[in-house]
């Protein structure tokens, strides 16, 4: 019989932990689901722009960056700012090194190069 107040407690701090735990892990679904939405949103709205000739094909933009800086993409985000379509592509150069490149979707000109 003495088992069963251990038992209890244990249950007690086990209750106790996943009481004070599920704000975070609920929080961070939040964030996860604020991001797959954000992330939806982005490819419907570079869909869109494309069908409707309002920016390149990506392979495009992607052609015409890998002309200026060798590397591999290790990431690619569309945003809208100042009125145009920018795809903002981040590249590992082999030397190790990151650049980030914004790139205008509809002329294909690249505005900013920025080295971390």
């Amino acid at each position: 019989m003495t088992s069963r107040p251990h038992h209890r407690r244990m249950l007690l701090r086990i209750l106790a932990a996943c009481f004070f735990l599920y704000p975070v892990v609920a929080l961070s679904e939040t964030a996860d689901d604020d991001d797959d939405a954000n992330d939806a949103r982005e490819h419907y709205e570079a869909r869109e722009a494309l069908r409707l000739g309002q920016i390149r094909p990506l392979e495009e933009i992607i052609a015409t960056v890998r002309k200026e800086i060798a590397g591999d993409i290790i990431e690619i985000e569309f945003e809208r700012e100042d009125g145009r379509y920018i795809y903002e592509l981040e590249i590992i150069q082999p030397s190790g090194q990151i650049v980030e490149v914004d790139v205008d979707a509809s002329t294909m000109q690249i505005l900013k190069r920025e080295e971390d």
